[in-house]
């Protein structure tokens, strides 16, 4: 690497030494720089960049060494702290901090306290460590160079051996690189064929100026939050709040509590658009918040009475869910009823007025190519965000209040609730994945999963959306630990939108003898 190339990407680059003749066939250039108050140089070949400490999404089960993941001009990048490697103690990262980014098989950034120079060392002159006594791992070191730059000892760090022996599953990886797949399918367990019954009803819930409506999950696209830029339509009745682009298609968006005469308020963070679909055709519908996932029995669902049912717009809600003894009622609202509403309709003409030959052809590849798209349940886990495949996704519900503590249960259950008559076991994803465990908090929701025919709970922070991922946003994670590459394969990198999203493989939530104590609690 060249101080040219380093100037290219933007970075100053470290001094060169002119002291020392890098004419010479048989000179070797170093990189040094500082750490924990040693000096140490890396050998320049493998070194790709030089860059500031970019922001990281922190990855649960992962060496403590770990700072995180960046994004790199749309590659994901391990940013590792070497004072950790060595057991320097810890600082705040300051202006002078870089990340420098060595390729052994697979980038990795190294954090250090500051870069020092580039120096040309004749090859004769670097020792061997036998001669230094320390703290410093020696054997991670490939030689020593002396009076060189200013500096009376410069420790020569053999990446290979650092990366091999702090990182096996890098190292692993770095040698069966070239060929490795894709790593694991996101596809979640098949659900079991007992399980789907049409004595029950799964639903999206969501609320509206303090009433909880829900919807088929059949009928519901996806889930997304409300954009910054809505193009508002002019001469458009007050219920159609404009159009949004969504994968290359006008979206038409209708607002529930002006369809439902209901005050207006404005969408704040926790809003959400429920997109609906009824054959080709797809509506934004814009609510206050998206409540879980519900699976209803029918026989707790009634419908609504005749003499509150209405004709013509407000035909839209059928029937009645009777939750927690009657004590919680989700009105049931019918897609292909709300498709004949008139607002509807007026929102989806808009569309078609304002699409132009060129965008109809767009809307039609997209369709085409829906299997390009992998949909997964986005929730948090303080900031960061998870994904799992939406078909792994049995239903969602709130925490309740208390969880019943059942002696002699498994470590790691937190307790259990009643789910329709069936015991379910609830753990705590955070105690999971080695995350400080956090009060319960009304946000907080138990997504169930089927996994190896027994139904578990996961307690998360909060479930946010439900997102189409396009498959070319989605890589192998770096193999950080022999856990975290079965449980978190892969991610997202949405790179225009800033963000990374860890993906989940469920079945690897819970294996070995903890999927059997778990079958045990359950029958």
């Amino acid at each position: 690497m060249t101080t040219e190339l380093l100037e290219e990407r933007g970075n100053s680059p470290p001094p060169v030494d002119d002291a020392v003749g890098a004419e010479a066939s048989d000179t070797r250039q170093f990189v040094t720089f500082i750490a924990g108050g040693e000096v140490f140089a890396v050998d320049m070949a493998p070194v790709q960049e030089i860059i500031r400490v970019p922001g990281v999404v922190r990855v649960p089960l992962a060496p403590h060494t770990l700072d995180g993941l960046a994004n790199l001009r749309g590659k994901v990048l391990p940013i590792i702290s070497l004072r950790r490697i060595f057991g320097f103690s810890e600082v705040e990262y300051d202006e002078a901090t870089r990340a420098v980014v060595i390729d052994i098989g697979q980038p990795l950034g190294f954090v250090v306290d500051r870069v020092a120079s580039v120096v040309g060392v004749d090859a004769g002159k670097i020792e061997d460590v036998e001669s230094i006594q320390g703290t410093v791992k020696t054997e991670l070191l490939s030689g020593l160079i002396k009076d060189v730059g200013g500096h009376a000892m410069i420790m020569v760090l053999d990446f290979a051996k650092l990366i091999a022996q702090e990182f096996a599953d890098i190292a692993a990886l770095a040698k069966r690189r070239a060929g490795l797949g894709a790593g694991p399918g996101l596809s979640g367990e098949p659900r079991d064929e007992e399980e789907e019954t049409s004595d029950e009803l799964q639903l999206v819930s969501f609320e509206v100026a303090g009433q909880e409506y829900a919807m088929d999950i059949k009928d519901v696209q996806e889930i997304v939050q409300v954009p910054e830029l809505i193009v508002h339509v002019p001469r458009s009745e007050s219920h159609v709040l404009g159009v949004m682009t969504l994968r290359n298609r006008l979206l038409p968006l209708v607002s529930l509590r002006r369809m439902f005469d209901l005050p207006i308020r404005d969408a704040d963070e926790r809003s959400r658009i429920v997109v609906v679909a009824l054959g080709s055709a797809s509506v934004g519908v814009v609510t206050d918040t998206v409540n879980e996932v519900l699976r209803v029995p029918r026989n707790e669902v009634d419908a609504i009475p005749p003499l509150l049912a209405r004709e013509g717009n407000l035909a839209d809600i059928t029937d009645i869910c009777r939750l927690q003894g009657g004590k919680r009622l989700v009105s049931i609202i019918s897609a292909g009823n709300l498709f004949g509403h008139a607002a509807i309709k007026e929102a989806l003409n808009t569309v078609d007025t304002l699409q132009d030959d060129d965008e109809q052809r767009v809307a039609t590849l997209d369709d085409d190519a829906v299997d390009d798209d992998e949909q997964v349940v986005v929730f948090h886990l303080g900031k960061e965000e998870f994904g799992v495949p939406i078909e792994s996704v049995q239903e969602i519900v709130r925490v309740p209040e208390e969880l019943t503590h059942v002696p002699k249960a498994p470590p790691f259950v937190e307790g259990v609730i009643n789910l329709r008559g069936a015991v379910l076991p609830v753990i705590d994803l955070r105690r999971r994945l080695g995350l400080p465990v956090l009060e319960r908090t009304d946000r907080q929701r138990v997504m169930v999963f089927l996994i190896h025919g027994a139904r578990t709970g996961f307690i998360v922070d909060v479930v946010t959306e439900v997102l189409k991922i396009h498959k070319s946003a989605i890589e192998p994670a770096p193999r950080l630990s022999g856990e975290q590459a079965n449980l978190l394969a892969r991610m997202a990198n949405l790179e225009k939108q800033k963000r990374m999203v860890q993906l989940i493989e469920p079945a690897h939530l819970v294996e070995g003898r903890e999927l059997a104590d778990l079958a045990g609690m359950a029958a």
